[in-house]
């Protein structure tokens, strides 16, 4: 049976004015042969139609390139580049729009403006285009680029490089790769990614090439859109709680500024920073950078560098190395064991001789013992000799320099005595004045009592009474 799309009448002009159907015909032959039908519209619905959808796709297109050309100013974000386009986002705060050029053409503006990326500050201009699609491909509406320039820094740049230099400031960049260095072999490795991602097989086909066999705990995490961020900051610290991780790797594909923006922002960043266990970041490709390769301990291109940089030991080839040591081991061993073997044999034929040998050996080395300890006899006598002589003439010498200071002091104290004897006193014309029975006398008084004196000079005594004078 053939359907026959009959629309309203009454419905149809309105419609054709709005879109640009003026002269299309308002029924469609679906098919050819008996039994055709009317299709009519939704009951109590004033909408005109109902229209064949590439009747109205073609007039959807036909009423979008009919909008004016315009410039527009926006960040460039997305980038990709298809055979024959290349597509890209311009963003601004407000909103979103799609953008094509030529392949061509796009060629032509980057050698105008060869510094030209994602996050760039761009005026475009061009007008809106819409491919209509069909029964095997899909409808796609984009904003038709024929030329552009660059504006200056996009506020999604300057944004992220004041952050950057905020962390710098607080010294987070440098603190995990000057603080915790990464294990050579690690036991155990945390990976945050996507369940479905690529960087999951990229990691465990490197990690099967390096012969690595540890262990391996997964964090499943979104790594495009704005739950992202949260997300793979949790993962890190649930990996940073289990103590018998040493490594962390975070880990995703290729993709636009804004694609990775989750991987610039500042919790995570910070929280990657003061993590407890170094974190390896593999985010995007060669050119791509995040802030969080900039806090992480190693930032690397791709997740195969990232597993070879992690596991820097190619287990695979140490244990080659380690078997091939052992051999070499073993055969040095059978050989020091065979030559071994050949001189327990060869003492075994010729005991006495061997017996004889050593004989001579001991003999020899007595002899020479005993001439070097009559020699160390002699030579130490001769020391002794020399000792005790030496000996002698110092005591002798200390003897006569004793003898000749007690003389010297000797003679030091005589002269102290004589100086002190009073027979010298009376010498120089003194007087000893003594009582009858030989006591001193000593003042006027005690002379005037004792009436009878005696007088003592250097060569004699002489008697002498006291006559009291005049009071």
């Amino acid at each position: 049976m053939t359907d026959r799309i009959r629309p309203d009448p009454h419905r149809a002009p309105h419609l054709r004015g709005a879109i640009g159907l003026e002269g299309a015909d308002t029924g469609q032959r679906l098919g050819s042969g008996q039994g055709e039908r009317e299709v009519t519209g939704i009951p109590g619905s004033r909408l005109p139609g109902p229209y064949p959808v590439g009747e109205y796709a073609q007039a959807l297109r036909s009423r979008l390139r009919a909008f004016a050309r315009v410039q527009l100013i926006g960040e460039l974000v997305n980038l990709r580049f298809g055979r024959a386009r290349v597509y890209f986002e311009l963003r601004d705060s407000a909103g979103a729009l799609p953008c094509a050029v030529w392949r061509k053409e796009w060629e032509t503006i980057s050698a105008r403006a060869s510094d030209l990326g994602e996050g760039m500050q761009i005026v475009v201009q061009g007008g809106c285009d819409y491919y209509p699609g069909s029964a095997a491909s899909s409808p796609s509406f984009s904003f038709a680029v024929t030329d552009l320039r660059i504006a200056g820094e996009g506020d999604l740049l300057v944004r992220l490089e004041r952050l950057r230099k905020a962390l710098h400031a607080e010294g987070l960049l440098d603190r995990q790769a000057s603080l915790l260095p990464l294990p050579a072999l690690p036991g155990t490795i945390g990976i945050v990614c996507s369940a479905t991602g690529k960087a999951r097989h990229d990691l465990l086909a490197a990690f099967a090439r390096r012969g690595w066999a540890g262990r391996i705990v997964w964090a499943y995490a979104p790594v495009q859109d704005r739950h992202a961020a949260p997300a793979i900051t949790r993962a890190l610290q649930d990996l940073a709680a289990t103590s018998q991780v040493d490594v962390a790797i975070v880990a995703r594909g290729g993709g636009s500024l804004a694609d990775l923006l989750c991987f610039c922002d500042e919790t995570l960043c910070r929280t990657v920073a003061m993590l407890p266990m170094p974190v390896v970041a593999s985010v995007g490709h060669h050119t791509d950078r995040t802030l969080l390769d900039d806090v992480a301990a190693l930032s690397c291109s791709t997740p195969t560098h990232a597993a070879e940089a992690v596991v820097a030991v190619d287990c695979r080839q140490a244990r080659r190395q380690l078997a091939a040591a052992g051999a070499r081991l073993r055969d040095h061993g059978r050989r020091s064991a065979l030559d071994r073997a050949k001189q327990l044999l060869a003492l075994i034929r010729a005991p006495s001789e061997q017996l004889y040998r050593q004989r001579s050996r001991l003999h020899q080395q007595l002899r020479e013992i005993r001439a070097s300890a009559h020699r160390r006899l002699l030579s130490e006598r001769e020391v002794s000799l020399r000792s005790v002589c030496g000996l002698n003439d110092a005591v002798e010498r200390r003897r006569r320099e004793h003898q000749a200071s007690r003389t010297t002091g000797l003679q030091r104290l005589m002269l102290a005595l004589a100086a002190h004897e009073p027979e010298r006193t009376l010498q120089r014309g003194y007087a000893l004045v003594q009582d009858e029975s030989g006591g001193l006398i000593g003042s006027a008084q005690a002379a005037s009592k004792a009436r009878r004196l005696s007088l003592r000079f250097f060569d004699g005594e002489v008697c002498a009474i006291v006559e009291k004078g005049d009071d």
